[in-house]
């Protein structure tokens, strides 16, 4: 399998550019022709792209995503959403992950350990997949930040659930219930404390420099530091980042950085994550080719059933739970919510790290990119007919919906 060089990078780019022509052109989700085109790249000219590891995927890819779309969220309204937000990404992902997974121990048989961390690693709804998803839909705001915002804060969960199977897995579960839960609060406590640590110092910094591209520089250092101190003592990376992004998007461009540098961040973290998009579907393409479908053909189609179930048990009670508040969704929002929980490469990693100690372990891998080929190329193709459908896209110069977003943004 090649490696990143130049060469190979160049070559990349130039498809991903065209793939973007061609969507735009032809008004089909940019991450559907990507994982595409590394198929075809696999199949017509195998070796030629480089292997999709979970480091690469983790540390690579990640932070800058989740930078990226964490800078662009009020937070006002990210705020007022936060109770409804946290109960879809820990009563709603728990529930999703016991429907996988008892599903799968009882139709298929798996052990509990690998049906359990099946069920874990893909029930929560990837952020890479879902912030390219929404990127080209001009969804009413609240929807989009409904959907980004839970994407982008449900992977602690996931990653300390997957983190306590995964001790169960290689030590035999030494960790007790008080373990689990101190564990879970570090995850998550220590990833916002990790990014406000690394985001606050960093942007009064930037509030001294004149040159934008300082700025831009600080805020580079800002969304990997933040990433890597909390991994460092295993907190959560991605809630650090989502703490450093929020602080730089609404602290830090009201006044810490100046007009000029404000305009240059957002379109350097724009191409940041055009390029980062280009380069991780392309590269799930590529190892969808060399996935085996056909001999756990019978597990794909289950574990697809099951993961659409899981979603739907865990949106639509959870949302139903706020029916009466000032929370409340409409339906046509719920619907979006189910259908839009994409799965991608942040389940890819996960599966990718399960232990050899686990039965189904190189099952559980070609099941995982199965399900995540489902959500590309049938959900995520369907998504913008079903927002049009259901009619929740945003007009162009919607005025009204603008000046309520820049409202939010204000101290």
């Amino acid at each position: 399998m090649q490696g990143f060089d130049f060469q190979t990078l160049g070559a990349l780019l130039f498809v991903a550019s065209l793939v973007a022509m061609a969507a735009r052109r032809f008004d089909f989700p940019y991450s559907v022709g990507l994982v595409a085109a590394g198929i075809a790249m696999a199949v017509l000219a195998p070796g030629t792209t480089p292997s999709l590891t979970p480091g690469l995927i983790y540390y690579i890819f990640l932070p800058p995503l989740v930078f990226e779309a964490a800078i662009q969220i009020p937070w006002k309204p990210f705020r007022r959403e936060l109770p409804l937000l946290l109960a879809l990404v820990t009563f709603g992902v728990a529930i999703a992950a016991i429907v996988v997974a008892g599903g799968m121990h009882w139709l298929l048989g798996w052990s509990w350990i690998g049906a359990a961390m099946f069920g874990v690693l893909i029930s929560a709804t990837d952020p890479v997949a879902v912030i390219a998803a929404f990127k080209a839909m001009k969804v009413q705001p609240r929807l989009h930040l409904l959907v980004e915002a839970e994407s982008l804060l449900n992977d602690g969960v996931a990653a300390v659930g997957f983190a306590v199977l995964l001790a169960i897995a290689v030590d035999g579960g030494a960790m007790g219930g008080g373990g689990i839960v101190l564990d879970l609060v570090k995850t998550v406590v220590g990833g916002v404390i990790a990014g406000a640590v690394v985001a606050f110092p960093l942007i009064a910094i930037a509030g001294r420099a004149t040159d934008r591209l300082v700025e831009i520089t600080l805020t580079m250092l800002i969304a990997y530091g933040s990433f890597l101190l909390a991994e460092h003592f295993h907190a959560s990376g991605v809630l650090a980042t989502v703490t450093a992004g929020l602080i730089v998007g609404n602290y830090g461009f009201l006044g810490a950085i100046s007009d000029d540098g404000r305009s240059g961040v957002l379109h350097h973290w724009e191409f940041v994550a055009f390029l980062v998009n280009s380069l991780i579907f392309i590269l799930i393409g590529g190892r969808e080719a060399e996935m085996p479908f056909f001999d756990v053909l019978e597990a794909a189609v289950i574990a697809t059933a099951l993961v659409l179930a899981g979603r739907a048990a865990a949106v639509y009670p959870v949302m139903a739970s706020f029916a009466k508040t000032r929370l409340a969704v409409p339906w046509k929002y719920k619907h979006v919510l189910f259908w839009g929980g994409l799965r991608g490469a942040l389940a890819l990693a996960l599966a990718l790290n399960v232990p050899v100690t686990v039965p189904e372990r190189d099952t559980i891998i070609v099941v995982s990119f199965a399900v995540v080929a489902f959500s590309i190329f049938v959900q995520g193709l369907t998504m913008p007919w079903l927002t049009r459908k259901m009619g929740l896209q945003q007009e162009p110069g919607d005025d009204e919906a603008d000046a309520a977003l820049a409202a939010d943004r204000s101290p």
